[in-house]
């Protein structure tokens, strides 16, 4: 792998899970539950400089990392709820490059996006643990991917997304020596 593969890729690419088991469930559910404070520990004393430096070059900075990570999560908590009340839902996809380069990723305290990460995963948490396998099965379609995706490996992929972008950072503060 090459070092700009590594760089975008630290833990590898998502690969869905053959099967997922109810382990397996609760460790992505562990992963959700933690993230945040994870996240906040690994970047609570990062200055406004340390925030706006990039995990790599062409890459977001930190600062659009955290408010990316928030974004992407309500967006998918958002469609656990769909996929839970309605018959496989088409979502609404979302330009994750775009919404990064507006004002509120580029240029705001991550204070804000830190609270939404950590109002959000308590919720999500709070649903995921009362899922049966059943609700697990429930499906969501993606138009950009043409395809259906079940709660399960929506689950996994955010777990992975968690562990993904917790990377990059981690990477970076021990790339800069901080």
């Amino acid at each position: 792998m090459s070092d700009l593969e590594n760089k975008k890729f630290p833990i590898g690419q998502f690969e869905v899970p053959e099967n997922i088991c109810d382990t397996t469930l609760d460790t992505y559910i562990k992963v959700i539950k933690d993230f945040p404070g994870r996240l906040k520990n690994l970047i609570e004393h990062f200055t406004d400089d340390q925030l706006d430096t990039p995990y790599r070059e062409g890459g977001w900075t930190v600062r659009q990392l955290v408010n990316h990570l928030s974004d992407s999560h309500m967006n998918s908590f958002i469609r656990f709820k769909l996929a839970l009340t309605e018959d496989n839902p088409t979502i609404k996809p979302y330009d994750e490059a775009q919404w990064a380069e507006l004002q509120d990723s580029f240029h705001m305290p991550v204070k804000p996006a830190m609270r939404i990460l950590k109002g959000t995963h308590q919720r999500w948490v709070v649903l995921l643990k009362s899922l049966t396998n059943k609700q697990f099965e429930r499906t969501f379609h993606h138009p950009e991917h043409h395809r259906n995706y079940d709660l399960r490996s929506s689950l996994a992929l955010y777990a992975w997304h968690c562990d993904h972008h917790f990377a990059h950072i981690e990477n970076l503060k021990k790339e800069k020596g901080w």
